[in-house]
């Protein structure tokens, strides 16, 4: 249900008979943390995105930190990160004591991680590239595979944004999250599918996924409900682990998003299009626009969000402002990790002049499956009002 201050607001949950059954399956069965739903999840998810390999966890940034330690990551060692994505994308590189350099984006129509910035800060430090796919829209591949294969770099794929998304690098076809050692995806609230928190570990080596399955569980060789269950009597502690489990409840409400994600992707693919009927005698810019094909044809991309940018020296303030009062709800995804707090105290702030620019007039737009053709109407015409009164 909508907060009743909006006439639109930026994401609104699809929930109906299937997730309450789902959600009421494991209470029924009296076992709600990690278990039967669980490994039914990772089964499912390996299906759907092809991956040899597919391990659950409480959330998308566990799946990231689970990601930095699967490569190795330390002190002294660099990992190139764009610095227009969630935090969590740096913080999990920084959780393992490594450096982060960020990188540019590429510009107006891809505001995914520049290949041929990252080519120009690779030193002898740099060990991985980690690759963001924005708003579900796939990175640069074949150009970053052909670098991590000229550098020996590791890929780790932040792909929280990029449920399903297909993406291909010369003659292959994959996923996103698929690629590198190994890949991360978010079930939280306002993703594609959404389980509140919950995220995901894809990778195609056998052995990396058994670390995984260690660390996320303490480093224990038995689950719990291996030992409730009477199929184990005790366990070992074999690594240093964590507690990154995720519980029954939420895999099974997964499970039930997952079965209605196609008509998900679908809905947010023809509301794109709508939007960039509506939107086409505005001033503003639709990145990955070329990307997304006709209504009526198989689009690859697991749209996530709708970002645009505004004309240039735009007070985007004023404009977030003037669409509230008439009652929708924007965003900005997001301010540069590089200006934050956190970071700019760790030194002299890097050069990103291209992607600051960009990240001065993104937007994000109201996006939803449920979302009514009328109310990308009430969006746009807000927007074009907020831009004339300015």
């Amino acid at each position: 249900m909508a907060d009743s201050q909006w006439r639109v607001p930026l994401f609104e949950p699809d929930f109906g008979e299937a997730e309450l059954a789902a959600v009421a399956r494991p209470v029924r069965e009296g076992w709600l943390t990690m278990g039967p739903r669980v490994a039914e999840l990772e089964a499912a998810w390996q299906a759907h995105t092809r991956a040899q390999h597919a391990v659950a966890v409480t959330n998308g940034t566990a799946a990231l930190c689970l990601c930095a330690l699967a490569a190795g990551l330390g002190p002294g060692d660099e990992v190139l990160c764009p610095t227009l994505t969630f935090v969590a994308s740096a913080n999990a590189v920084r959780f393992m004591g490594a450096e982060v350099v960020f990188v540019e984006s590429k510009g107006e129509h891809d505001l995914t991680l520049d290949p041929a910035d990252c080519a120009r800060k690779i030193t002898p430090r740099t060990k991985a590239i980690m690759v963001v796919h924005y708003a579900g829209f796939p990175a640069d591949m074949g150009a970053l595979l052909a670098l991590s294969r000229e550098h020996d770099l590791l890929l780790l794929e932040d792909a929280a944004h990029a449920v399903f998304t297909r993406v291909t690098a010369g003659e292959e076809e994959r996923m996103c999250g698929t690629w590198g050692l190994c890949g991360a995806f978010s079930l939280f609230s306002n993703k594609n599918l959404t389980s509140g928190e919950g995220g995901m570990v894809a990778t195609g080596d056998a052995d990396l996924a058994r670390q995984l399955r260690l660390w996320r569980n303490h480093g224990m060789t038995t689950a719990t409900m291996d030992r409730h269950r009477g199929r184990a009597l005790g366990y070992d502690v074999v690594v240093h682990g964590y507690n990154y489990r995720l519980d029954e409840l939420r895999a099974s409400l997964a499970l039930a998003q997952l079965d209605r994600l196609p008509g998900f992707l679908a809905a947010r693919h023809r509301l794109y299009n709508l939007y960039r009927e509506a939107l086409a005698e505005l001033p503003v810019v639709l990145p990955f626009g070329d990307q997304v094909p006709p209504n009526g044809t198989e689009c690859p991309v697991g749209i996530h969000i709708m970002p645009i940018l505004l004309p240039e020296e735009t007070d985007r303030l004023a404009v977030m402002a003037s669409m509230r009062e008439r009652g929708v709800q924007s965003s900005v995804h997001y301010p540069p990790i590089h200006l934050f707090s956190a970071f700019t105290r760790q030194g002299e702030l890097p050069a990103l002049p291209r992607t600051e620019a960009l990240a001065a007039r993104q937007l994000t737009l109201p996006l939803y499956p449920t979302m009514g053709d009328d109310q990308v109407t009430v969006v746009a015409e807000a927007l074009g009002a907020a831009l004339s009164r300015l």
